[in-house]
């Protein structure tokens, strides 16, 4: 078997330097060598890191790659939980996918968009009285509250707050941190617990949540084998449904900063000519740092590109680099929101939530709610409200993962110019908006 040998990175191990440069230690790497492939060490293991859309498409390969047993241990016992979707291959892997899917209907969809818009305009109405606003933290409790109802998890007034962090502590937990990994298990600990009595409690018949929502389809899911999942399984992916829609909180943030950079945007945003909200939306998931990279494992020994892949050897994808690479995309380094219009580039090298085929791959089954959200609060940010933006720090790290924008992008002074009506809006364009 000829094939060529890999470029490798310096260091015997660069665990630390991935933690240190974030977001810039895949690029960094692979322009050092010259190679979107590069092999290196990570947590003690050798690691082939790929970038790019045919390397996105070679990644999503479910006859090449395989899940199980890919993920660090620290992301399941914090971020994704024990057993969840994300670790799963095959037939288990397509039942459980279609039982996420069929959450996800358009009707289901345009519920969620219009739930998250009203608690959107609540807090509006609320912030109007307040001196300033920070609006990445703001997001958290309208996405937390949102999320909830749409899946028919109660949330007491008194727990917002509570239930809020422990997502955000989940999601913030995959960075490297160590006190942030010990903060996220804990939070996913007390998160589990609470939505495993939800389950029991909806199974016992003590609460009766729609058929339609997500509460009520896990507690009742049953497997392959005909069986119901175990109480923590169905926590582990009734949690899954919709406390990944928190991690829109840092998108939106940086929209909103993207808003005020690039002002131009904001009237486009009015006017909302061809769909300009929608662009807006994808170019921030595009532009701004979220996801660094994703891993499966070789499943049999395979070439690619006259490379050599090894079983079970740990394959990295550049998330960050792909939707940054110079082949797929001219200005790579800008904000363009226009590059979207009529965009019918490759589901391989636009991947801020995963590559490939929603229905049969491991693309993120919410990735729909994200963008319907996104474009329907950008868009109620330019013609329903107006606020100034105070002097403040809005530059990121992108060292830290995930990253924000360092002030959390304080505004003041806001008031409400439009009247939002969930009837009445033109917000409300549906699901068809994404395709």
């Amino acid at each position: 078997m000829i094939h060529k040998d890999i470029p490798r990175a310096k260091g015997i191990d660069n665990t630390m330097n991935l933690i240190k440069e974030g977001f810039h230690f895949l690029p960094n790497q692979r322009q050092a060598l010259n190679s979107d492939v590069f092999e290196t060490r990570l947590i003690g293991k050798k690691a082939i890191c790929i970038a790019g859309e045919e390397a996105s498409k070679l990644f999503y390969d479910t006859e090449k790659f395989k899940r199980e047993g890919a993920m660090p241990k620290p992301l399941k016992m914090s971020l994704f939980g024990d057993g969840s979707l994300h670790g799963l291959d095959g037939e288990e892997h397509r039942n459980r996918k279609r039982t996420f899917l069929s959450m996800f209907t358009p009707d289901r969809v345009e519920d969620l968009k219009k739930l998250a818009l009203k608690h959107l305009d609540a807090k509006a109405t609320e912030w109007q009285e307040q001196e300033e606003v920070y609006l990445f933290d703001e997001m958290q409790e309208i996405l937390a509250r949102a999320g909830c109802e749409w899946a028919g998890v109660p949330l007491q007034e008194e727990e917002v707050k509570q239930r809020t962090d422990e997502m955000i502590e989940m999601i913030d937990s995959f960075g490297g941190s160590l006190s942030r990994f010990r903060e996220g298990k804990q939070a996913r600990n007390h998160h589990e617990k609470w939505l495993g009595q939800i389950i029991k409690d909806v199974r016992k018949g003590k609460l009766d949540p729609e058929p339609n929502t997500a509460a009520y389809i896990m507690a009742h899911h049953r497997e392959t084998n005909g069986k119901k999942w175990d109480t923590r399984t169905a926590a582990v992916e009734l949690s899954n449904s919709f406390r990944p829609l928190l991690a829109t909180a840092y998108f939106l943030t940086f929209g909103a900063v993207a808003m005020h950079e690039h002002p131009e945007s904001k009237e486009k945003l009015k006017q909302d000519t061809s769909r300009y909200s929608h662009w807006f939306a994808q170019e921030t998931r595009r532009y701004y740092p979220f996801v660094p990279a994703m891993v499966a494992k070789v499943k049999e020994d395979f070439i690619w590109n006259d490379f050599l892949f090894k079983k079970n050897t740990l394959v990295v994808l550049d998330i960050f680099g792909t939707n940054r690479h110079p082949d797929s995309w001219e200005e790579p380094d800008a904000f363009i929101p226009e590059r979207f219009k009529d965009w019918e580039g490759s589901p391989f090298s636009f991947i801020p939530q995963g590559g490939g085929d929603h229905h049969t791959g491991h693309r993120c089954a919410g990735e729909w709610l994200t963008v319907i959200v996104m474009s329907s609060f950008f868009e109620f940010f330019a013609k329903n409200l107006s606020y100034d933006v105070p002097e403040q720090d809005l530059s990121f790290s992108m060292e830290r993962m995930p990253s924000y924008p360092n002030s959390r992008f304080k505004i003041q002074n806001v008031k409400k110019t439009g009247y939002y009506d969930e009837h009445l809006s033109d917000l409300n364009r549906g699901f068809s908006a994404i395709r």
